[in-house]
């Protein structure tokens, strides 16, 4: 779950049964690699790691909160030759639950030749962190509920694949007795294209309310050798409903294993409390889902009572759609020759601050230290560079007065008055550098025309069929002077391949951008009604993530490939292998 949250609202959200869910990128799971992957595949070498998907659940854990339950969230850790930690993934956030069972997976590299230490920290995720995702909490806001460690092949050898520790506090610490257990269960990856997207419905479901009806979601789990079962997807929650439809479910093999394995499909009724209560459940292979929906037949839940008896409910389960396909991951695309090109947009307005002022957001420091803006084209231009085979950048400024006097909302940053491209990052850093000069800060900050001008270029290109999607970078420290008409030009791109990264510097209140940052669910709608098709925005404050987990670049192209995935599929926009490509061109 790219974004985890720890409030009610995020515990009603889907985990592991979203497209996004197959993305090749991973920030905080540094042991699987899929550049090294696609460096040795290409070379027709063997990978020299097995990828191995950790599943962890917990008991008996300690209750730091007062009025409710803990909230807890596992953080994974290998431990380096030098002592040092490197994280490689975090659980989502389960609501008040001192039993958690978490669905989100973390990945390592399993390395036969060498020792591998894992480090396991479980948190109780503060409820003031409402809204943010678990990627960039900083821990040491969060209150530890203890730790655990082994070493990988620990876990693989068992015959069942699973380990128990014992959950303790932090070497150096006061010792805790009674902190509870961590579980660890390691199965192989399997490395698979095929994908299952179904939607899933129920009717006549049982009412776990008095006063309203039940807020039904589904879990399944997959039922593993050792007789278990390991959770691997929930839909979202649909409120006050006994015949809910959920959105479309994307389950990968890896996720199922085969059409044949039995999976357990369980309905319960959402209780913020974290006590959801069970309305039926009931077993079904893909294979199983499959026949329903060929058939246009229901099946009926079911639920055991305390004495053991099974009783069939009224309840039915639907598949209303069933469709088995490929799904090619962001490496599939980029290995065919599609490329993203890179634009940058900067914000010229007076609130920077006079330039020439060290305490000006566009000072530039005689000894080199990079201010906010350069630091934000640096780091992201430096990636995604390497995806655009002629690394000529659009670039320009917005909110200042030009040469000519006249206040520009969209102005070419070389000076330029034909052309807006630059030669690479250096290009751009060199061209914003003499902007500075000859450009004076004005306003108000205003985005809607550079969106119109970067969506021109990605329609143009769509008009030739080209292998091209285009990144915009905005850099701003202000509050938007025109939301409706931005909200008009991004539902309008979200129809082409562009996808827009907004950076905020400085101290100003950035609660427009979340707006347009439609991480919650709820897309933007223009002033004629029009949803946008997807989401493309990608708001990150700088001031957020100084100092964090992860680093700038991490928190905004982290969405990206995701992004990038749900353009081409939308489309159904397969790779071709370049030699193909060329062949039919010809």
């Amino acid at each position: 779950m790219g974004n985890c949250f720890s409030d009610v609202q995020g515990g009603k959200q889907a985990v592991g049964g979203v497209q996004q869910r197959t993305t090749a990128t991973n920030n905080n799971n540094r042991g699987h690699n899929d550049a090294v992957e696609f460096f040795y595949r290409s070379r027709g070498l063997q990978q020299l790691f097995t990828q191995v998907e950790l599943s962890l659940s917990a008991f008996n854990l300690r209750d730091r909160d007062i009025i409710s339950k803990s909230d807890p969230m596992a953080v994974v850790y290998v431990k380096k030759i030098d002592g040092k930690l490197e994280e490689l993934g975090r659980t989502e956030v389960i609501l008040n639950s001192l039993n958690p069972t978490w669905i989100e997976k973390v990945t390592v590299a399993f390395q036969f030749e060498i020792v591998q230490p894992l480090v396991f920290h479980v948190y109780d995720v503060d409820t003031k962190y409402h809204n943010i995702p678990v990627k960039t909490l900083k821990l040491e806001d969060q209150d530890f509920l203890g730790e655990a460690t082994c070493v990988l092949s620990e876990v693989l050898t068992k015959q069942n694949r699973s380990l128990t520790l014992n959950l303790h506090s932090k070497i150096g610490h006061v010792a805790l007795r009674n902190l509870g257990v961590l579980t660890i269960h390691a199965e192989e990856t399997v490395a698979s294209r095929r994908v299952v997207e179904m939607i899933l419905h129920c009717s006549y479901l049982d009412n776990k309310d008095i006063f309203s009806k039940s807020n039904p979601f589904l879990r399944i789990s997959r039922i593993v050798e050792s007789g278990g079962s390991i959770p691997i997807c929930k839909t979202e929650v649909v409120n006050d409903n006994l015949n809910p439809t959920w959105k479309p479910l994307c389950l990968s093999m890896q996720q199922f294993g085969s059409k044949d394995n039995p999976l357990i499909i369980e309905c319960f009724d959402f209780n913020s409390s974290g006590k959801h209560s069970l309305i039926g459940k009931l077993q079904k292979s893909v294979a199983d889902l499959e026949k329903l929906h060929e058939g246009r037949s229901g099946a009926n839940l079911t639920i055991t009572s305390h004495h053991g008896h099974k009783k069939v409910l009224k309840g039915e389960l639907f598949v209303d759609q069933f469709c088995e396909k490929e799904q090619y991951s962001f490496l599939d695309y980029v290995s065919c020759g599609f490329e993203l090109n890179f634009m940058v947009a900067v914000d010229f307005t007076a609130s920077n601050g006079n330039p020439r002022n060290p305490d000006s957001l566009h000072y530039i420091d005689p000894s080199g230290q990079l201010n906010s803006y350069q630091k934000a084209i640096m780091e992201v231009g430096e990636v995604i560079q390497f995806y655009d085979s002629d690394r000529r950048f659009p670039a320009w400024g917005f909110g200042g007065k030009t040469f000519d006097g006249t206040i520009s909302h969209c102005f070419n940053l070389n000076g330029s008055a034909g052309s807006f491209e630059v030669e690479g990052v250096e290009g751009i850093m060199s061209a914003y550098a003499s902007a500075l000069h000859n450009v004076t800060l004005a306003g108000p900050t205003l985005f809607g025309q550079v969106i119109k001008t970067a969506a021109q270029i990605a329609s143009q290109s769509v008009s030739y069929n080209s292998k091209k999607y285009f990144v915009l970078l905005i850099i701003t420290d202000g509050v938007l002077t025109d939301l409706q008409e931005t909200k008009d030009a991004l539902v309008k791109a979200s129809d082409l391949p562009l996808s827009i990264l907004i950076v905020g510097v400085g101290s100003a209140d950035f609660g427009q951008m979340e707006v347009l940052d439609a991480d919650k669910g709820q897309r933007l709608e223009s002033s004629t009604d029009r949803v946008a098709t997807r989401d493309i925005v990608q708001f990150v404050p700088m001031r957020d993530v100084h100092g964090g987990q992860i680093s700038v670049v991490q928190a905004l192209l982290e969405e990206l490939p995701g992004q990038f995935l749900t353009y081409m599929r939308c489309r159904d926009i397969k790779p071709r292998p370049l030699h193909e490509a060329q062949a039919s061109g010809t």
